[in-house]
Protein backbone atom coordinates (compact mmCIF):
# COMPACT_ATOMS: atom_id res chain seq x y z
CA UNK A 1 0.00 0.00 0.00
CA UNK A 2 1.33 3.08 -1.02
CA UNK A 3 -0.46 6.18 1.30
CA UNK A 4 -0.52 9.76 -0.56
CA UNK A 5 -2.02 12.76 0.72
CA UNK A 6 -4.62 13.55 -1.92
CA UNK A 7 -5.99 17.00 -2.58
CA UNK A 8 -9.91 16.42 -2.71
CA UNK A 9 -10.61 20.14 -3.24
CA UNK A 10 -9.26 23.74 -3.40
CA UNK A 11 -10.77 27.21 -2.18
CA UNK A 12 -9.81 30.82 -2.28
CA UNK A 13 -10.75 33.99 -0.51
CA UNK A 14 -10.13 37.81 -1.75
CA UNK A 15 -11.15 40.75 0.52
CA UNK A 16 -14.02 42.72 -1.19
CA UNK A 17 -11.89 46.00 -1.26
CA UNK A 18 -9.90 45.63 -5.17
CA UNK A 19 -6.97 48.71 -5.15
CA UNK A 20 -5.44 49.35 -8.66
CA UNK A 21 -2.14 50.79 -9.22
CA UNK A 22 -3.13 53.80 -9.91
CA UNK A 23 -5.54 53.69 -6.93
CA UNK A 24 -1.88 53.33 -4.91
CA UNK A 25 -0.69 56.30 -6.92
CA UNK A 26 -2.99 58.61 -5.67
CA UNK A 27 -1.76 57.56 -1.90
CA UNK A 28 2.28 57.02 -2.75
CA UNK A 29 4.66 58.18 -4.91
CA UNK A 30 4.72 55.63 -7.63
CA UNK A 31 2.68 55.09 -11.01
CA UNK A 32 1.20 52.04 -12.91
CA UNK A 33 3.96 52.31 -15.16
CA UNK A 34 6.47 51.94 -11.74
CA UNK A 35 5.02 49.10 -10.47
CA UNK A 36 4.27 46.90 -13.83
CA UNK A 37 7.96 46.93 -15.31
CA UNK A 38 9.70 45.85 -11.95
CA UNK A 39 7.49 43.93 -10.59
CA UNK A 40 4.39 42.70 -13.23
CA UNK A 41 1.67 43.49 -10.77
CA UNK A 42 -1.27 45.62 -11.47
CA UNK A 43 -3.99 45.21 -8.84
CA UNK A 44 -4.40 44.05 -4.98
CA UNK A 45 -6.93 43.26 -2.69
CA UNK A 46 -7.06 45.02 0.85
CA UNK A 47 -8.54 43.91 3.85
CA UNK A 48 -11.66 45.88 5.42
CA UNK A 49 -13.00 46.25 8.28
CA UNK A 50 -14.37 42.69 9.86
CA UNK A 51 -11.85 41.14 7.35
CA UNK A 52 -9.28 39.15 9.08
CA UNK A 53 -7.14 36.68 7.87
CA UNK A 54 -8.72 34.24 10.19
CA UNK A 55 -11.99 34.75 8.05
CA UNK A 56 -10.26 34.81 4.92
CA UNK A 57 -9.06 31.57 5.68
CA UNK A 58 -12.06 30.16 6.78
CA UNK A 59 -14.14 31.25 3.73
CA UNK A 60 -11.67 29.94 1.59
CA UNK A 61 -11.32 26.33 3.70
CA UNK A 62 -15.27 26.50 3.15
CA UNK A 63 -15.24 27.04 -0.87
CA UNK A 64 -12.47 24.09 -0.61
CA UNK A 65 -14.72 21.80 1.16
CA UNK A 66 -17.45 22.51 -0.92
CA UNK A 67 -15.51 21.54 -3.94
CA UNK A 68 -14.24 18.31 -2.10
CA UNK A 69 -17.83 17.41 -1.31
CA UNK A 70 -16.92 16.84 2.43
CA UNK A 71 -18.51 18.42 5.54
CA UNK A 72 -15.71 20.17 8.55
CA UNK A 73 -17.04 17.80 11.20
CA UNK A 74 -15.29 15.08 9.10
CA UNK A 75 -11.65 16.53 9.37
CA UNK A 76 -9.36 16.63 11.86
CA UNK A 77 -6.37 18.04 11.44
CA UNK A 78 -5.84 22.36 10.54
CA UNK A 79 -2.42 24.02 9.84
CA UNK A 80 -2.76 27.80 9.43
CA UNK A 81 0.50 29.44 7.50
CA UNK A 82 0.29 33.17 8.20
CA UNK A 83 3.09 35.33 9.18
CA UNK A 84 -0.08 37.91 10.13
CA UNK A 85 -2.44 36.08 12.54
CA UNK A 86 -5.22 37.49 14.29
CA UNK A 87 -3.75 37.47 17.80
CA UNK A 88 -0.34 36.73 18.79
CA UNK A 89 -2.09 33.85 20.49
CA UNK A 90 -4.03 31.76 20.45
CA UNK A 91 -3.27 30.30 16.81
CA UNK A 92 -5.53 31.70 13.89
CA UNK A 93 -6.05 28.18 12.96
CA UNK A 94 -8.24 27.64 16.06
CA UNK A 95 -10.34 30.71 15.21
CA UNK A 96 -10.86 28.90 11.90
CA UNK A 97 -11.82 25.52 13.40
CA UNK A 98 -14.23 27.74 15.54
CA UNK A 99 -15.55 29.59 12.34
CA UNK A 100 -16.17 26.33 10.61
CA UNK A 101 -18.63 24.51 13.35
CA UNK A 102 -15.34 22.02 14.68
CA UNK A 103 -16.16 21.31 18.14
CA UNK A 104 -12.92 18.67 18.20
CA UNK A 105 -9.41 18.85 16.13
CA UNK A 106 -5.64 19.19 15.80
CA UNK A 107 -5.62 23.06 14.75
CA UNK A 108 -2.25 25.48 14.62
CA UNK A 109 -0.07 27.90 12.60
CA UNK A 110 2.96 27.92 10.87
CA UNK A 111 5.52 30.99 10.47
CA UNK A 112 7.45 30.49 7.43
CA UNK A 113 5.92 33.45 5.36
CA UNK A 114 5.68 32.98 2.22
CA UNK A 115 7.21 29.61 2.49
CA UNK A 116 4.70 28.74 4.78
CA UNK A 117 1.72 27.24 2.64
CA UNK A 118 4.93 24.52 1.73
CA UNK A 119 5.79 24.12 5.25
CA UNK A 120 2.34 23.62 6.19
CA UNK A 121 1.65 21.43 3.39
CA UNK A 122 4.74 19.09 4.44
CA UNK A 123 3.59 19.08 7.55
CA UNK A 124 0.10 17.95 7.37
CA UNK A 125 1.44 15.15 4.42
CA UNK A 126 3.62 14.11 6.98
CA UNK A 127 0.66 13.60 9.56
CA UNK A 128 -1.43 12.15 7.23
CA UNK A 129 1.65 9.44 6.14
CA UNK A 130 2.06 8.53 9.63
CA UNK A 131 -1.33 8.42 10.80
CA UNK A 132 -1.52 10.83 12.93
CA UNK A 133 -4.33 12.53 10.55
CA UNK A 134 -7.00 11.25 8.06
CA UNK A 135 -8.33 14.45 6.62
CA UNK A 136 -6.54 17.86 7.13
CA UNK A 137 -7.29 21.57 5.67
CA UNK A 138 -4.41 23.61 4.98
CA UNK A 139 -4.55 27.04 4.57
CA UNK A 140 -2.68 29.99 3.30
CA UNK A 141 -3.97 33.42 4.63
CA UNK A 142 -2.43 37.11 5.40
CA UNK A 143 -3.35 40.77 5.83
CA UNK A 144 -0.27 41.78 4.92
CA UNK A 145 -1.39 45.48 4.56
CA UNK A 146 -1.23 45.43 8.14
CA UNK A 147 2.09 45.39 8.73
CA UNK A 148 3.49 47.61 5.44
CA UNK A 149 4.87 51.24 5.92
CA UNK A 150 2.50 53.08 3.19
CA UNK A 151 5.35 55.52 3.45
CA UNK A 152 7.83 53.11 1.44
CA UNK A 153 6.82 52.57 -1.93
CA UNK A 154 9.50 49.91 -2.85
CA UNK A 155 7.40 47.86 -0.16
CA UNK A 156 4.13 48.95 0.12
CA UNK A 157 3.23 48.31 -3.95
CA UNK A 158 4.04 44.81 -3.49
CA UNK A 159 1.75 43.29 -1.36
CA UNK A 160 -1.78 42.19 -1.08
CA UNK A 161 -4.47 40.42 1.50
CA UNK A 162 -6.28 36.98 0.57
CA UNK A 163 -6.45 33.04 1.04
CA UNK A 164 -5.80 30.09 -0.31
CA UNK A 165 -7.10 26.69 1.04
CA UNK A 166 -6.88 22.44 -0.27
CA UNK A 167 -8.62 19.77 1.64
CA UNK A 168 -5.79 16.62 2.14
CA UNK A 169 -7.11 13.23 3.03
CA UNK A 170 -4.51 9.79 3.01
CA UNK A 171 -5.98 7.30 -0.05
CA UNK A 172 -4.10 4.36 -1.45
CA UNK A 173 -2.73 5.32 -4.90
CA UNK A 174 -0.50 7.08 -7.15
CA UNK A 175 -2.27 10.31 -6.98
CA UNK A 176 -1.31 12.95 -4.08
CA UNK A 177 2.04 14.71 -2.88
CA UNK A 178 4.72 13.02 -4.25
CA UNK A 179 7.77 14.28 -2.60
CA UNK A 180 8.35 17.64 -0.23
CA UNK A 181 11.92 19.82 0.34
CA UNK A 182 12.27 22.09 2.50
CA UNK A 183 14.76 24.77 3.18
CA UNK A 184 15.65 27.76 5.80
CA UNK A 185 18.91 29.71 6.19
CA UNK A 186 18.22 32.35 9.04
CA UNK A 187 21.74 34.34 8.39
CA UNK A 188 19.80 36.62 5.91
CA UNK A 189 17.38 37.67 8.34
CA UNK A 190 18.03 41.37 7.23
CA UNK A 191 17.19 41.14 3.96
CA UNK A 192 13.50 40.57 4.05
CA UNK A 193 12.41 40.67 8.03
CA UNK A 194 9.25 42.47 9.90
CA UNK A 195 11.17 45.89 12.12
CA UNK A 196 8.86 44.78 15.28
CA UNK A 197 7.97 41.61 17.67
CA UNK A 198 6.06 40.63 20.72
CA UNK A 199 9.82 39.59 22.19
CA UNK A 200 11.92 42.52 20.86
CA UNK A 201 9.64 45.64 19.98
CA UNK A 202 6.31 45.38 21.86
CA UNK A 203 4.81 46.20 18.25
CA UNK A 204 3.56 44.77 15.09
CA UNK A 205 6.25 46.49 13.25
CA UNK A 206 6.71 46.75 9.15
CA UNK A 207 8.11 44.87 6.34
CA UNK A 208 11.51 45.84 5.50
CA UNK A 209 13.20 44.35 1.96
CA UNK A 210 16.11 44.76 0.23
CA UNK A 211 14.65 44.10 -3.18
CA UNK A 212 17.24 43.22 -5.43
CA UNK A 213 19.15 40.71 -2.91
CA UNK A 214 16.13 38.92 -1.88
CA UNK A 215 15.08 38.55 -5.97
CA UNK A 216 18.75 37.44 -6.75
CA UNK A 217 18.99 34.57 -3.80
CA UNK A 218 14.88 33.47 -4.98
CA UNK A 219 16.21 32.68 -8.14
CA UNK A 220 18.83 30.52 -7.68
CA UNK A 221 17.06 29.05 -4.48
CA UNK A 222 13.36 28.21 -6.32
CA UNK A 223 15.94 27.03 -9.29
CA UNK A 224 17.55 24.84 -7.08
CA UNK A 225 14.53 23.29 -4.61
CA UNK A 226 12.45 22.30 -7.95
CA UNK A 227 15.21 20.06 -9.27
CA UNK A 228 15.74 18.23 -6.14
CA UNK A 229 12.17 17.95 -5.22
CA UNK A 230 11.67 16.30 -8.31
CA UNK A 231 14.93 13.98 -8.35
CA UNK A 232 13.40 12.67 -5.16
CA UNK A 233 10.60 11.44 -6.88
CA UNK A 234 12.62 10.43 -10.62
CA UNK A 235 10.58 12.88 -12.71
CA UNK A 236 12.61 15.42 -14.51
CA UNK A 237 11.04 19.20 -15.62
CA UNK A 238 10.38 17.53 -18.63
CA UNK A 239 7.68 15.44 -16.59
CA UNK A 240 6.20 18.30 -14.96
CA UNK A 241 2.58 19.86 -16.78
CA UNK A 242 2.36 23.01 -14.17
CA UNK A 243 4.37 24.87 -12.02
CA UNK A 244 2.72 26.82 -9.04
CA UNK A 245 4.87 29.13 -7.84
CA UNK A 246 5.05 31.59 -5.02
CA UNK A 247 3.67 35.12 -6.73
CA UNK A 248 6.18 37.57 -5.83
CA UNK A 249 7.59 39.43 -9.08
CA UNK A 250 6.78 38.78 -12.45
CA UNK A 251 10.64 38.70 -13.28
CA UNK A 252 11.38 36.16 -10.64
CA UNK A 253 9.08 33.81 -12.49
CA UNK A 254 10.34 34.15 -15.42
CA UNK A 255 14.04 33.83 -14.64
CA UNK A 256 12.91 30.84 -12.65
CA UNK A 257 11.17 29.32 -15.88
CA UNK A 258 14.20 30.01 -17.92
CA UNK A 259 16.56 28.41 -15.18
CA UNK A 260 14.77 25.10 -15.38
CA UNK A 261 13.91 25.07 -19.61
CA UNK A 262 10.45 25.20 -18.66
CA UNK A 263 7.93 27.44 -21.33
CA UNK A 264 5.93 31.01 -19.59
CA UNK A 265 2.40 28.86 -21.19
CA UNK A 266 3.35 26.40 -18.08
CA UNK A 267 4.04 28.87 -15.06
CA UNK A 268 0.72 29.78 -13.44
CA UNK A 269 0.58 33.00 -12.80
CA UNK A 270 -1.87 35.75 -11.12
CA UNK A 271 0.64 38.52 -9.20
CA UNK A 272 -0.88 40.43 -11.15
CA UNK A 273 -4.23 40.16 -10.00
CA UNK A 274 -3.27 39.57 -6.37
CA UNK A 275 0.12 40.68 -6.00
CA UNK A 276 2.69 39.20 -3.08
CA UNK A 277 -0.09 37.53 -0.44
CA UNK A 278 2.84 35.58 1.25
CA UNK A 279 1.73 32.10 2.71
CA UNK A 280 -1.89 32.78 0.43
CA UNK A 281 -0.31 33.08 -2.70
CA UNK A 282 0.76 29.54 -4.25
CA UNK A 283 -3.03 28.32 -3.13
CA UNK A 284 -4.80 31.11 -4.13
CA UNK A 285 -2.73 30.65 -7.63
CA UNK A 286 -3.56 26.73 -7.46
CA UNK A 287 -7.31 27.36 -6.87
CA UNK A 288 -7.25 29.83 -9.50
CA UNK A 289 -5.83 27.19 -12.24
CA UNK A 290 -8.14 24.29 -10.90
CA UNK A 291 -10.93 26.49 -11.15
CA UNK A 292 -10.68 27.99 -14.74
CA UNK A 293 -9.74 24.11 -15.85
CA UNK A 294 -6.17 24.67 -16.45
CA UNK A 295 -5.13 21.96 -14.05
CA UNK A 296 -6.65 18.46 -14.45
CA UNK A 297 -6.48 15.24 -12.91
CA UNK A 298 -3.52 13.23 -13.14
CA UNK A 299 -1.54 16.30 -13.93
CA UNK A 300 2.18 16.68 -12.35
CA UNK A 301 2.56 20.00 -10.44
CA UNK A 302 6.01 21.60 -8.47
CA UNK A 303 4.70 24.12 -6.45
CA UNK A 304 6.94 26.50 -5.05
CA UNK A 305 7.78 29.51 -2.70
CA UNK A 306 10.66 31.35 -0.78
CA UNK A 307 10.43 34.07 2.08
CA UNK A 308 11.97 36.13 4.72
CA UNK A 309 14.32 34.46 7.13
CA UNK A 310 14.93 33.03 4.09
CA UNK A 311 12.34 29.80 4.20
CA UNK A 312 12.17 27.87 0.86
CA UNK A 313 10.24 24.71 -0.82
CA UNK A 314 8.85 23.06 -2.86
CA UNK A 315 6.43 20.02 -3.78
CA UNK A 316 5.94 17.37 -6.61
CA UNK A 317 2.16 16.65 -6.46
CA UNK A 318 0.22 14.51 -8.73
CA UNK A 319 -3.32 16.00 -9.23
Amino acid sequence: MTLHSVILGTGSALPKQRVSNDDLAKRVDTSDEWIVARTGIRFRHIAGEGETTATLAAAAARQALDAAGISADSVDLIILATATPDQTFPASATKVQALLGIEDCVAFDVAAVCSGFLYALSVADSMIRTGAAKRAIVIGAETFSRILDWEDRTTCVLFGDGAGAVVLEGRDGAAGILATKLHADGRHNELLYVDGGPSTTGTVGHVRMKGSEVFRHAVVNLATVMTEVLSTTGLTAADVDWVVPHQANARILDATARKLGLSAEQIVVTVDQHANTSAASVPLALDTAVRDGRIQRGQILVLEAMGGGFTWGAAVIRY
